[in-house]
Order: structure tokens, then sequence, then C-alpha cells
């Protein structure tokens, strides 16, 4: 199916792609027809267009074998999922780095390229993962550390390794990924940075320190703007910014892009919550970022990944659906939200989207703008990867 976009004005370049003033915005497919509604937000991506005809465009596969370096025993793997990816555009390519998931779970970081946008090639090796190295406390299960028996009844005991990546350049060209450490016990954000997405130096647990030991966190994106095709870091008021969480959402801020700071509550302490569920709203059970947040004139717009509450919910989605929408942040304030969607913009309608290792998830995590539009790339259902596109020249 097609989205049916009516604007009075458009401007195709990158940075102005969103400065549109939207008269209506009908979405079908996108969103379930009794939510089709009148856009307020004028700011916001409209819509992005699912490529049915191509759709899963990664799956796991038990071809790609690996030796790896903590068990020195060779293991696929991408055998029982592939999800949750991050995009960036170099020499022209999309490199798509997605989470890959082994027969019990452990997580490790996988590239793939394409020169459409669409149609990818793996690497045979995954390019991140769980190693011998000052981190493997933070990515190794402690099951498998003391050489614990599997237990086949038990299979998510054993899950580990590193998650769910948000990629995007320093200003002098060196790539910085978010990501998730996580030990079967407690998630980390953590951080690294590379200079061609193969090599790679860790920096371990974002927030750092006695307080924050055994914090659970997740999910950083980073402020950013589009250069060109480039999702270039951007400083505001001397400072980078990132936005993370996964029940709802806090800040940090860095001088560097590597040491990072939270932003907190002087009088109590707290990390500082700047975007929270909403009962009644498809987002009523968690928020979490999707891709890297992004700088334009209109505001920082952040695409971010909700849940469906049990109850007090959406009551047009299922129970615990992962849907997307959207948020409009300050520029100069970036922890103030001035604009928020009122509905999701994608949500769980394919097959693949609404079966897999967790049902009914369309989890956003890759954007990049590349031969003239906007490609998005999306976990399914836990278990495969999709691409949706926004194609501006054509409103």
């Amino acid at each position: 199916m097609k989205s049916l976009v009516i604007f009075s004005s458009y401007n195709s370049s990158p940075m102005k792609s969103f400065y549109l003033v939207c008269a209506t915005v009908l979405i079908i497919g996108c969103q379930s027809p009794t939510e089709s509604i009148p856009s307020q937000n004028n700011w916001a991506f409209p819509y992005f267009e699912k490529i049915d005809s191509l759709n899963p465009i990664l799956e796991p596969s038990t071809r790609l074998k690996f030796l790896d370096p903590m068990t020195h025993e060779e293991v696929a793997w991408e055998k029982r999922n592939v999800l949750n990816p991050a995009a960036i555009v170099r020499n022209d390519t999309v490199f798509l780095l997605y989470r890959a998931q082994d027969e019990w779970g452990t997580s490790r970081i996988g590239l793939a390229i394409s020169t459409d946008g669409m149609n990818f090639t793996k690497r045979e090796q995954p390019i991140f993962f769980p190693e011998k190295d000052s981190q493997s406390p933070l990515e190794w299960n402690i099951r498998k550390i003391e050489g614990e028996p599997y237990d086949l009844d038990c299979v998510s005991c054993y899950f580990d390794g590193v998650e769910d990546p948000r990629i995007i350049q320093s200003e002098e060209g060196t790539y910085i990924m978010t990501y998730t450490a996580y030990n079967g016990k407690t998630a980390r954000l953590s951080s690294a940075s590379s200079p061609d997405l193969i090599q790679w130096t860790k920096y371990g647990a974002v927030l750092k320190g006695e307080k924050y030991e055994d914090y659970w966190s997740k999910s950083g994106a980073i402020i950013t703007e589009i250069i060109g095709n480039q999702q270039v870091a951007k400083k505001i008021d001397g400072k980078y910014w990132m936005y993370f969480g996964d029940t709802q959402l806090f800040m940090a801020s860095s001088t560097d892009l590597i040491h990072w700071e939270p932003a907190i509550n002087e009088e109590n302490g707290a990390l500082i919550s700047v975007l929270h569920p909403r009962k009644g709203f498809f987002d009523s059970r968690l928020v979490e970022p999707g891709p890297y947040a992004l700088y334009t004139k209109e505001g920082i717009i952040l695409i971010y990944n909700g849940s469906n509450a049990a109850n007090y919910n959406d009551p047009n989605l299922p129970k615990f659906t992962y849907a997307a929408g959207q948020a409009l942040f300050d520029k100069t304030a970036p922890y103030k939200m001035i604009d928020r969607t009122p509905s999701y913009f994608i949500y769980p309608d394919k097959d693949y989207e609404k079966v897999g290792e967790v049902n009914e998830v369309c989890f956003v995590e890759g954007l990049v703008f590349f031969k003239e539009k906007w490609f998005l790339y999306y976990g399914t259902a836990d278990s495969k990867i999709a691409v949706a596109v926004y194609d501006p020249s054509k409103n």
C-alpha cells in the first residue's frame, strides 16, 4: 500500500525536507484506518512507505560462521534472529549495523552494505562482539563465565552480548556507536568509536561511577545534524547531547562524545526525565529512542519507539505492541519538549512484524538521507529487518 500525503509546499533538500506546510495527511498502511487523522505536526516526518516488495530485507542465516573468542568454538552467529539496525552512509553506500543472535541468544553486531539502500550484502563475520577484554564482564553472561551447564528449558537465561547499535559521525569523521552491553543481569548503555566501521575501540558504560554501577540503561540517541548525507554530531551551547532510556527518556551531555555526564536533578540527584509514557496512547507502557536525534531549524526531532500497555492503553493496538512516534525538543534547550505527535506513524501490520521472537513489533533504529530519500530501517518482531522510505519529491 502507499500513503496519500497532500502538501501545499515542500522542499526536497535534506535539511529542508521537514519544513512542510501540511494541509492533510492520510496514512494508509502505517496506521489503522480508524486512526487516520489530520496531522497538526508540520515539523514531523509525515510518513514512511514500507517496501512490501522486498521486506524483510534481512533474515537470520545458519550459513555465516564465526570463531567465538570467548569460547573458541565456531558458532552460527545470526542463526536465531537479526534485528534492530543502525545505518550510515559512507562512499555512496549504506552501511547497516545490525544486532544478530546465535542459537543461545548471544548478540553480536553484524554489517551489511547496499548501493541502493534496499538490497544488502552481509559481511561474513560480525564487526563487534564480546571478547576477552575489559568489557567482557558487562557483555558475557555470568552463567557462561562460571561454566554452568546449559539448561535447554531456559535458553533466555543465557542471553548476553552487544545489542541495538546507533551510529553517527564526529565532526572529524570518526564513527561513534552507542550500544547496549548485556551480561544476563544488567543492561548498560555503552559506547565505542571506529575510523572505518570495522576496527573498534570500546569505552565501556556511558553512566560511570559507583552510583550507576548496576544501573539499567539502554538506547543512546545522540543529537546530530545532516551535512550532505552524513549524520554529524551537533554541539549545542558547547556540548553534545544524548537521549537515552527504555521506560522514560533521560539525557546526558559530553564535550568529546566519549565521556558523558547525565543530566540530574540537583535537589534529589535523580536523572531528569524528558519524555514519558502516556496513558491511553500507543506509548502507554514505555518510550525508547529510535535513531539519532535530528537537529533542524524547527527544533530537535526525535523518532522514538513506544510500547502499548496492558491496560489504559490504545485500544486499537494489541497490548505490548511496539510502534513509533515523534517528539520535538527545543534546539537551544534539548531537554525541553515542545511538541509530540498524537499517534504512531508506523506499526506492525505485516505477518513478519506480528509474529516472531517477540510478537507485534516495529522497532525503528536506523535512518539515513540517501539518494534524495529518507530510509528508515527497523526490526520486525525481534526476528528480521525491514525498510520504509520517505520520498519528499513525491509530495
